[in-house]
């Protein structure tokens, strides 16, 4: 195992650890954990609390994290659930004051560690953390025994403080990665986009496919979506830039299964307007910002292009 702290290129000034072993000046700090997939307003809440402690009490603010998520562990069958990617989190995390971020192997042997122990031989032990802050859903140790109440049961014995902060609601509901979920797999992308303080946005690998795209006019980069999210099957309205360019071009999106063509896996094509050139095996970013319509069936190819076209005058006229 590492011992000592990763550097990532990416993330500047966040010291990066797979292990609880970390550096002696980190001991002692803010210690947030959980999944903070999307990193969205009410992990926002809880970050700026965190910097206000931060500030008070001149210690350093460190996050726990866990890969794969323990959902994704547990339930073999879930393959598309993340907001974020891994590295999507660590860029967003810069911007969260972070010090640096601990993110845990979740596998089997991990799973069965005794909440017991997870809090004296890794929370004291380990870490030495003086604030911890969780939500109020919190579970941790041996088939989710621990929780937020046995946390605070044993803050006086070792000397650590929780922080469990109410969460952040918008009209009567708490913003949660959940929410986000179900907002985009219902096609309410404004709502998620909202939630999420920015645009949601997929990164991923350009690959060669049928060029069905191309044939018909068309041509599209497409990019296998891994384990995000699954959005509502249909066309968006997007902005994409090749990765390490800062310039985002308009374009628009089919994300699904492209069932005029009878296919069977998830693919995110990406036709993008007013550019020409070879993006294989490049790495895109592409941002969601208006769904446009659910994705369909057409009789025809030609039925296809001609909503193709209306699809493209809609998506051109978003600003």
């Amino acid at each position: 195992m590492q011992l000592y702290p990763i550097r990532i290129k990416m993330v500047k000034n966040i010291n990066f650890y797979n292990n609880f072993n970390i550096k002696s000046n980190h001991k002692g700090s803010i210690i947030l954990i959980g999944n903070f997939d999307g990193l969205h307003l009410g992990h926002r809440k809880l970050f700026n609390l965190a910097t206000k402690y931060k500030k008070k009490y001149s210690l350093k603010i460190g996050v726990m994290t866990f890969e794969p998520m323990p959902k994704m562990y547990f339930k073999k069958d879930i393959k598309n659930f993340r907001i974020s990617s891994q590295k999507q989190k660590m860029r967003l995390l810069n911007k969260f004051n972070v010090d640096f971020v601990i993110t845990k192997k979740f596998n089997r042997a991990f799973s069965k560690t005794k909440s017991i122990h997870f809090i004296e031989k890794i929370l004291v032990k380990k870490l030495n953390a003086k604030f911890i802050f969780v939500s109020n859903n919190f579970r941790f140790g041996n088939k989710r025994e621990g929780d937020v109440y046995q946390l605070i049961k044993y803050e006086n014995k070792f000397h650590y403080k929780i922080v469990n902060p109410k969460p952040l609601l918008i009209k009567k509901k708490v913003i949660s990665s959940s929410l986000i979920r179900n907002y985009l797999q219902k096609g309410k992308l404004d709502k998620a986009n909202k939630l999420l303080n920015r645009k949601w946005s997929i990164e991923g690998k350009v690959q060669k496919g049928r060029q069905l795209g191309k044939k018909i006019g068309f041509p599209t980069a497409n990019i296998d979506i891994k384990d995000y999210i699954l959005a509502c099957p249909g066309v968006y309205a997007v902005k994409a830039k090749v990765k390490k360019n800062s310039k985002y071009i308009k374009g628009i999106a089919n994300l699904g299964y492209r069932p005029t063509f009878n296919g069977k896996k998830i693919l995110l094509e990406v036709h993008l307007f007013n550019f020409s050139g070879n993006l294989y095996n490049k790495y895109l970013t592409v941002e969601f910002f208006r769904f446009i319509r659910k994705e369909k069936k057409f009789k025809n190819v030609e039925q296809l292009k001609k909503q193709i076209k209306v699809d493209l005058t809609k998506a051109k006229k978003i600003k």
